[in-house]
């Protein structure tokens, strides 16, 4: 098994109405409520768009904790679904799910394999 991050830029979204955006909840719910039921599911949120922003940087040899985004850019990650699937085909098929569910594209990317404790 294998965790993937599958992901969008909150400018993917593109504008719509509000009633658009109602619509689509129940859609992404839905599917969310299938990862679990597939035993796949590990997170799964989406980021406020105007909530807190900050950064913790400690390159300096000092920790600087900065209000605001970390880098000037004009995309920012917009919410974000982590499942644990036995493979790359299996990874496709959820992200396909959540873009057809939410409407806009989504990016998908495996996790590297943590070390296991006690191994060397």
């Amino acid at each position: 098994m294998a965790e993937y991050l599958i992901y969008f830029n909150q400018q993917w979204v593109g504008d719509h109405t509000a009633e658009w955006f109602r619509g689509r909840g129940p859609l992404a719910a839905a599917v969310v409520d299938e990862i679990k039921a597939a035993g796949a599911y590990v997170f799964a949120g989406g980021l406020e768009e105007d909530g807190p922003v900050f950064s913790a940087d400690d390159t300096s040899g000092t920790l600087v904790f900065t209000d605001g985004p970390y880098v000037e850019t004009k995309e920012w990650l917009g919410g974000l679904t982590v499942v644990d699937v036995a493979d790359e085909e299996t990874a496709r098929m959820w992200a396909g799910k959540i873009a057809e569910a939410c409407g806009w594209p989504q990016e998908v990317r495996r996790f590297g394999r943590s070390p296991q404790p006690g191994a060397e």
